[in-house]
C-alpha cells in the first residue's frame, strides 16, 4: 500500500475553490466572505470604490490623502491606535490607493474578528477629518511624492505617459497626487470628498479565513448596520476617444543619466474577454530575461541597458507599456523602431508553442502561488467583487488563461498594439549631464 505524503502527492494545478457567501446590508454595504479553516487566521479588507480617477480636476491626491487620514483616529480610536490595536493582537495592517479603489486591510488571529470589525466600522462612521489631521497627512503625502516621483531618475515617467496617453479619461493623473493641488485644497474640499465616497454604499467588506459565516455576518450587521447610507455615489462617465493616430512627447529629466523611451497602447478594461490573451502577450514580450524585448534589445543588439513592459488592467480604459533605457552612445529612436518591429512580428505570425506554454506556465504558477495566504486570496476576491463585479470569478478566471491560443495572442497584438494606437514618450538627460 502506497502512503501519500507531501513528497509524492500529485501536483495540483488549480487553487482550491472558495465557497463564497454574499450579503448586502440595508445601508448598501456589500459583504463577500469565504471560510478557510486551514489556519486560525483571518484577512479582513474594506474596499472603498474610490481612487485617483474619481478626483475632480484640481483635487489630485485626495484618495491617497485619505489612505493616510484613515489612520488618524475616529470617535473611539485615537491617532495611530488602529494600527497599535491590530499589532497588539499579533496582526499586520496596511492600506493602498490605486486608480479605481482604496483598500484597507488587516490579517490577524481569528479570535480577534470582532475587534477588527469594530475598528473598521468606527472609522467608517466617525473618521476625524480635522484641520490638524488634514495638514499633517498632506505633508506626509507630499514627502512620499518627493521620494517616489520627484527625486529618483525617471521618477516622473509614469505621470508623463499617463498625461499623454489619455486625452479625457481621468487616468491622466496618477494616484500619488499633486503637491500643488493638495496645497490649494481646503478642509471643506477634503470633507466633501470624504462624505461622498467613504460611505457604506460605496464599500465592500471582504473576509477570508477561519470564521463561521453566519456569526461573521451577524457581527458585521452589529457594527456596520447602524452607519447611515450615504448619498448616491457619482461615477466616471467620461469616454476616452479611440486612438487613430500616433502621439509623441519628449521631455528632459535632469536626473536621468541616459535616454529612455516608453511606448504605450490602450487596452480594454480588466475582465474583458481579450484581457487574458493580452496578459499572455505581455508576458511573452517582457517577462524576464528570455522575453522578446529583453532578449533582442539587451542581449542580442546590446542597444539597451534595460527593456521591459507591463499590461496595466484597470476598471476603465487600460494600458500596455513597454520601455527601454539606451546604452551610452545608442540611438533611442532606433531602439524604439526595434521595439515596434518586435510587436509587428507578433502581429504577423503566431508565437511558438514553447513561448505560449512558458508564458501560460508563468501566469498559472503565479496564479496558484498567489492563492496560498489568506491575504492574497482576499486580494483577488476583492478584485473580482469590486472591479470585475462578480466574486464568483475567483473560481473561474484560471480557465480563461488556459484557453488562450497562439492565434488569440496574434489577434490581440494586431488589434491593440498597432502602430496608430501608440503613445511614445522620450526622456532625455539635461544637456551636459554626466560630463
Amino acid at each position: 500500500m502506497l502512503l501519500m505524503t507531501a513528497a509524492n502527492l500529485p501536483a495540483v494545478d488549480t487553487p482550491p475553490a472558495l465557497q463564497i457567501r454574499q450579503k448586502t446590508l440595508k445601508n448598501g454595504l456589500k459583504i463577500v466572505a469565504a471560510e478557510d479553516r486551514s489556519r486560525p487566521v483571518i484577512n479582513l479588507q474594506v474596499w472603498y470604490h474610490v481612487g485617483s480617477k474619481d478626483e475632480k480636476p484640481g483635487h489630485a491626491g485626495f484618495a491617497h490623502l485619505f489612505e493616510h487620514i484613515m489612520f488618524r483616529g475616529s470617535k473611539n480610536v485615537g491617532p495611530e491606535e488602529h494600527m497599535r490595536l491590530v499589532r497588539q493582537a499579533g496582526g499586520v495592517v496596511n492600506a493602498y490607493t490605486g486608480f479605481d479603489t482604496t483598500v484597507y486591510w488587516e490579517t490577524f488571529p481569528s479570535n480577534y474578528l470582532e475587534r477588527m470589525l469594530w475598528l473598521e466600522a468606527d472609522r467608517m462612521a466617525s473618521l476625524d477629518v480635522s484641520e490638524e489631521n488634514f495638514r499633517k497627512e498632506r505633508e506626509v503625502v507630499k514627502e512620499e511624492r518627493r521620494l517616489r516621483v520627484e527625486n529618483p531618475p525617471y521618477g516622473n515617467l509614469l505621470e508623463e505617459v499617463l498625461r499623454n496617453a489619455y486625452v479625457r479619461y481621468p487616468y491622466r493623473h496618477s494616484p500619488i497626487g499633486s503637491a500643488e493641488d493638495l496645497d490649494r485644497a481646503t478642509l471643506a474640499d477634503v470633507r466633501a470628498f470624504h462624505s461622498t465616497y467613504y460611505v457604506p454604499n460605496n464599500a465592500t467588506l471582504i473576509l477570508v479565513g477561519d470564521f463561521d459565516s453566519a456569526e461573521a455576518f451577524r457581527l458585521v450587521e452589529k457594527h456596520f448596520g447602524p452607519i447611515p447610507r450615504g448619498r448616491p455615489v457619482p461615477r466616471v462617465r467620461t469616454k476616452e476617444p479611440a486612438r487613430k493616430t500616433r502621439r509623441e512627447a519628449s521631455l528632459t529629466d535632469p536626473k536621468a543619466p541616459l535616454d529612455a523611451v516608453v511606448a504605450a497602447y490602450h487596452l480594454p478594461p480588466a475582465g474583458h474577454p481579450d484581457s487574458h490573451a493580452l496578459e499572455i502577450a505581455a508576458s511573452i514580450l517582457s517577462a524576464g530575461q528570455s522575453s522578446r524585448l529583453y532578449r533582442k534589445l539587451v542581449y542580442e543588439d546590446q542597444s539597451a541597458l534595460a527593456a521591459q513592459g507591463e499590461a496595466l488592467f484597470l476598471e476603465g480604459p487600460s494600458l500596455f507599456f513597454s520601455y527601454a533605457i539606451a546604452n551610452p552612445g545608442k540611438d533611442i529612436r532606433e531602439i524604439l523602431a526595434e521595439m515596434e518591429k518586435i510587436l509587428a512580428e507578433m502581429a504577423a505570425k503566431p508565437v511558438s508553442q514553447a513561448e505560449l506554454d512558458k508564458a501560460k506556465n508563468q501566469i498559472l504558477a503565479s496564479f496558484i502561488l498567489d492563492r496560498e495566504s489568506m491575504q492574497t486570496k482576499a486580494d483577488f476576491l476583492g478584485k473580482c467583487a469590486v472591479l470585475l463585479r462578480d466574486p464568483a470569478r475567483y473560481n473561474t478566471e484560471i480557465e480563461n488563461y488556459r484557453r488562450v491560443t497562439a492565434a488569440d495572442v496574434q489577434r490581440v497584438v494586431a488589434a491593440y498594439l498597432a502602430p496608430e494606437r501608440q503613445t511614445r514618450v522620450f526622456i532625455h538627460p539635461a544637456p551636459g549631464a554626466g560630463k
